[in-house]
């Protein structure tokens, strides 16, 4: 058996716990790890949904360019959330040492493990482009907050805003 054959043939299995580590990152994990309906419960579709297409690319090697819609999507996500850069894209790791999981319980697949090299290298190109788009989606952030202070808007917005947020942390440093 080769090592692409074996990533798609445990694919749900690796994809599952995946999502289930990604979803127990959140303060409601209970909710999102329970709730499978993407239109009641839009973080974990988006997270399911996103490490799924991520997947998909990692077993068939793709650009890191490639990755850049379901990339975006989850990191837009969790930029708008309390995690820090680190947290943020932390999860997309673990998908490393989950397939090495998955692959080591099963005697057909164990001896692909020392093949894991391009797969986790793909995986740390994915990491890296994830932090990339967290930054984008953070520097947006701070830019509609300023023009929000600037225009005089943070008033109307700042109900509940994911850019309220921001104000206390300046009014913290005044």
């Amino acid at each position: 058996m080769k090592l692409e054959e074996a990533l798609h043939n445990n694919r749900y299995k690796i994809v599952d716990r995946w999502v289930q580590y990604t979803l127990e990152t959140y303060k409601a994990s209970q909710f999102f790890t329970r709730e499978k309906d993407s239109f009641a419960n839009p973080i974990g579709g988006t997270v399911r949904d996103s490490l799924r297409k991520i997947f998909s690319l990692l077993i068939k090697n793709q650009e890191t360019a490639n990755y850049k819609e379901p990339l975006s999507r989850l990191m837009h996500l969790r930029s708008v959330q309390e995690f820090t850069p680190s947290q943020a894209v932390a999860p997309l790791n673990a998908v490393k040492h989950i397939t090495r999981d998955v692959l080591a319980a099963d005697k057909a697949t164990k001896l692909l493990i020392g093949e894991l090299y391009d797969f986790e290298f793909s995986v740390d190109l994915a990491v890296l482009a994830a932090f990339d788009l967290y930054v984008e989606c953070r520097e947006k952030i701070y830019k509609i907050r300023v023009e929000e202070i600037r225009s005089g808007k943070e008033l109307l917005t700042d109900g509940a805003c994911p850019s309220k947020a921001l104000k206390n942390i300046t009014d913290i440093k005044r």
